[in-house]
């Protein structure tokens, strides 16, 4: 009976011990989380200045990419429209946004710490072209000033916040003395540059801005009738396009990670083929470091032309 005592004893000891170690193994990571922080997803986003089509492929590869980069989950969400973007950025739906220069001005002032943070090795100097139905009789020119010859024809801008498919050209034609009264009739706005060039090729518009980059890809492409619409004027050089990320990611994913968003960005690499489809999608080489200073010009311009109160 004594020893029988004493076996008892002994394994209320073993199973005590076990108890013990067992309350001081690691606490399994709750559903959600990553590395220890909190990884509800990473939501980005982009103004729809393009085929829809095209901005659907870009995402898909783009989300894979960062997923793979930041070890946190990584969600595409799809806005309808420019002013759709700032808002989600501004109401915190979305933390990382392709925006236009004017679009990222409008979010950034909205959000307190927010930062631009890369850039296209293309958007340093990025210009817009007005192009023209051949039917318009309006010819190519060299100077700003040669703009005057827009008077009493019809005009589309891309979208109503666009950049480089509004601001920017509306900026040179107060430059060059044209007020957007002197077009003939109602200005129009396509929503994007694919648009622009569709709306003027068909003549529904005899003049049109847009993006340079998204008219040369299109030219290269093969998509463009040539025989019925040309580039009649190139701007000069302006910054446009940028990345802007939410100061909200330092609080979820941890102090630095901005910077692990520009890193990763700005990794991208020509020679790693699924990389390059990314850059090629987005009409670049590579993407820089940016930062908001660079895009004080547009805020200037904004303000003048009465987008950013």
């Amino acid at each position: 009976m004594k020893r029988f005592k004493q076996q008892v004893i002994l394994w209320g000891s073993i199973v005590s011990l076990l108890a013990a170690c067992a309350s001081q193994e690691p606490t399994p990571k709750p559903a959600g989380e990553v590395d220890g922080v909190d990884a509800a997803p990473l939501a980005i986003g982009a103004i729809p200045d393009q085929d829809p089509e095209k901005i659907q492929r870009l995402s898909e590869k783009l989300t894979a990419y960062l997923e793979s980069e930041l070890n946190v989950p990584v969600q595409y969400q799809p806005v309808t429209d420019y002013a759709a973007a700032v808002t989600a950025f501004k109401v915190g739906d979305l933390d990382l946004v392709w925006f236009g220069g004017l679009t990222g001005v409008q979010a950034r002032l909205q959000v307190t710490g927010a930062q631009a943070i890369a850039q296209r090795d293309i958007d340093e100097q990025f210009t817009s072209v007005f192009i023209t139905n051949a039917n318009s009789g309006v010819q190519p020119f060299e100077e700003v000033s040669g703009l005057t010859a827009l008077k009493g024809h019809t005009l589309t801008f891309g979208s109503e916040s666009s950049t480089s498919g509004r601001l920017m050209p509306q900026y040179f034609m107060q430059q060059a003395g044209v007020a957007l009264e002197e077009v003939k009739g109602e200005v129009g706005f396509s929503g994007n540059h694919d648009a622009t060039i569709k709306l003027v090729e068909a003549g529904t518009f005899e003049v049109g801005a847009l993006n340079s980059q998204v008219w040369d890809s299109r030219l290269t492409e093969g998509s463009v009738d040539e025989a019925k619409v040309q580039v009649i004027w190139r701007t000069p050089p302006y910054y446009d396009y940028h990345w802007v990320a939410s100061p909200a990611v330092e609080e979820r994913y941890g102090t630095g990670f901005t910077k692990k968003l520009q890193g990763a960005l700005t990794r991208l690499d020509t020679s790693v083929p699924e990389e390059k489809e990314i850059l090629d999608l987005f009409g670049a080489v590579k993407f820089i470091p940016t930062e908001n200073q660079n895009y004080a010009q547009i805020e200037k311009i904004g303000r003048q032309i009465g987008k950013i109160k």
